[in-house]
């Protein structure tokens, strides 16, 4: 009763312990991961990354608990046992038991290291499963379009047939390891018990030196065949903690430089002073592109797709730095002032707006958290949106759904909208803010931004040259480079690519317009 009672109680003093250190690791992998770049984020899966975590947070809990309380006092009990042996009777009882016991142990290092593999090759292929899982079922949508439900099933039972052959072969060489440890043990226990039993026969020991011996071994050889299973559960730990710390190991591409001091906004002008850059070295996106935004006025960029509109914004932001050049805001060198001084002044509308799996009211809290129930409504009325909430059943705590998908793009939009309005940023970068609206809401929405931007830097993003007509100054973009740049008006009078793209835009309204009646073929 004691025996459990303590047990219990080390166990119950010790989750504090075991918890407190799964809770830091796994919040300081957590932050790292946020900390690092977005061409890192761009590049992972999804599922893969929440599985590594997953295993390697189970695997700190059985490491820190079975070194402490199996391993160390097994240890302790072995080197007793021997000590006893040796003691009581000779030194031929405790080299035997010693040897027996180092070629266990030497016997479950190697094999276990040889079976390490195995374990590796399951944590990759779980890993596939899980991200092919994932990845498709946060594209319900996209299956069902194109039927490929089969197709999905079959990429997943791939995974999970690779995951099922590395399973097998770890299971097996786990049984080869078990039938080699029992043999060891039992050649060293036919030793021992048989010098004992000789020494009975020829009475220089009694039948309760036998009993006696058999006990200590037995005492012996359970725990020591415990900490073969402890020591193979602690390297698969081991193994499953090993991907969880590489993604420790991934190098921050943009960090703050030691001692960044928080930005010190005066007006909010933003300069672009010959930037150049490219997500990869081998293809540049931008080339010496040079502009200033005064503080409170708007500036909108223009061009096809892919001439690195979006970029700005990314650059901006600093989800990036720049390949030479610099970008500064009140003279400040964005590459010098801590990261989130610089995000905290800005307020984006992105082109894909994505939202969390909570409510309409959370999404749009989360634009400011400290912001009051009649703030994020007064932001919601603003963005046009507050009346289509009220229509919900749930109002303001209906659920939007996985990355918002409940939601139409429209209505995304528009809570995107609200939680940039609560946010109350000094610098406004409006990246397609109306690309998913109908032209109604569209001029009721511009109306807002409008309204929000004012005194505000703007930075405009748009296909549409339509919501840019009111802008300070608009520059083209054209494969990186500023190709013009000018007013509404002063770019129609250069006849030149504005210009171009505005009767072409012109044309497309015409177009979906309709023809007019004096030339219907009624009419006709």
């Amino acid at each position: 009763m004691l025996s459990q009672a303590f047990g219990e109680m080390r166990d119950a003093v010790f989750a504090k312990v075991a918890q407190r250190a799964i809770r830091r690791v796994g919040l300081d992998t957590f932050k790292h991961l946020h900390a690092l770049s977005l061409r890192f984020h761009l590049d992972r899966q999804t599922g893969g990354l929440s599985r590594a975590i997953e295993r390697g947070t189970k695997g700190i809990e059985f490491l820190l608990q079975f070194m402490l309380f199996n391993v160390l006092p097994t240890l302790l009990e072995i080197a007793l046992v021997c000590g006893i042996l040796w003691n009581l009777y000779s030194i031929e009882y405790a080299a035997i038991t010693f040897v027996t016991i180092i070629g266990y142990i030497v016997f479950t290092i190697v094999l276990t290291e040889w079976r390490t593999k195995y374990r590796r090759e399951m944590n990759d292929r779980d890993s596939e499963a899980t991200t092919k899982a994932v990845d498709s079922l946060l594209n319900y949508e996209t299956v069902k379009y194109f039927g490929n439900e089969l197709h999905e099933a079959s990429r997943f039972d791939h995974a999970l047939q690779a995951y099922e052959k590395a399973a097998v072969r770890s299971q097996v060489s786990l049984s080869a390891l078990n039938v080699g440890q029992g043999t060891i043990i039992a050649i060293g226990l036919i030793a021992v018990m048989s010098m004992t039993a000789q020494g009975v026969a020829d009475g220089s020991m009694t039948v309760g030196d036998l009993v006696l011996v058999n006990t200590f071994l037995i005492q012996l050889y359970m725990p020591l065949n415990f900490l073969g299973f402890v020591y193979r559960q602690i390297r698969q730990s081991l193994t499953d903690m090993e991907q969880m710390f590489s993604l420790l190991r991934v190098e921050r591409e943009v960090a703050d430089t030691e001692g960044a001091p928080p930005l010190a906004v005066n007006g909010g002008e933003v300069t672009f002073d010959a930037v150049d850059f490219g997500y990869d070295s081998r293809r540049p996106i931008l080339h010496g592109v040079s502009f200033t935004i005064p503080a409170g006025k708007t500036l909108a960029v223009v061009g096809s797709s892919g001439a690195g509109k979006s970029t700005l914004s990314r650059l901006l932001y600093r989800f990036y730095d720049v390949t030479s050049g610099a970008i500064r805001i009140d003279g400040q060198d964005i590459r010098a002032v801590s990261q989130a001084s610089l995000r905290k002044i800005i307020g984006i509308v992105p082109q894909d707006t994505v939202l969390f799996n909570d409510t309409i009211y959370y999404n749009i809290l989360y634009g400011r958290p400290d912001a009051t129930p009649a703030e994020v409504e007064e932001a919601a009325r603003l963005a046009r949106i507050h009346d289509f909430i009220l229509s919900l059943p749930d109002g303001y705590q209906s659920k939007v759904g996985e990355r918002g998908l409940k939601l139409s793009g429209g209505e995304k939009q528009r809570v995107a909208i609200a939680r940039v309005i609560l946010k109350r940023a000094r610098l406004l970068i409006f990246d397609e803010a109306t690309s998913a609206l109908d032209t109604k809401t569209e001029k009721q929405i511009q109306e807002s931004l409008d309204q929000v931007s004012e005194d505000r830097t703007t930075l405009i993003i748009a296909h549409r040259l339509s919501t840019v007509i009111g802008a300070d100054e608009i520059l083209v973009l054209d494969k990186g480079e500023v190709a013009e740049r000018g007013s509404h008006a002063e770019l129609l009078a250069q006849n030149g690519r504005y210009a171009r793209m505005w009767q072409q835009q012109l044309s497309d309204l015409a177009d979906d317009a309709g023809p007019s009646p004096s030339l219907s073929p009624s009419t006709v």
